[in-house]
């Protein structure tokens, strides 16, 4: 099964964190098939939070991507700040 997921980065005690479609399979920081944006939880000052490419997120949905629980709900606030 394809999942999309969240694969952690940075350094420590500062994650920074890519969306990647990925095998169920595959581990969390392994082999990704295609990365489709990021979040940092600490942003600071004009640092973007979050980026998505919501258009391939979509396409994944489509084809049967599933994903993890912290994705769906930072799509969620993804979509409310596009259509705000």
């Amino acid at each position: 099964m394809v999942t999309i997921r969240l694969s952690r980065g940075g350094s420590k005690r500062k994650p920074f964190y890519h969306f990647d479609v990925k095998d169920s399979r595959c581990s969390r920081d392994g082999r990704y098939i295609e990365r489709l944006g990021y979040f940092n939880p600490n942003a600071r000052g004009g640092e973007e939070r979050l980026v998505v490419d919501l258009e391939r997120i979509q396409h994944w949905s489509g084809v049967g991507a599933q994903t993890s629980d912290r994705v769906a709900s930072l799509l969620k606030e993804a979509r409310k700040v596009v259509t705000a």
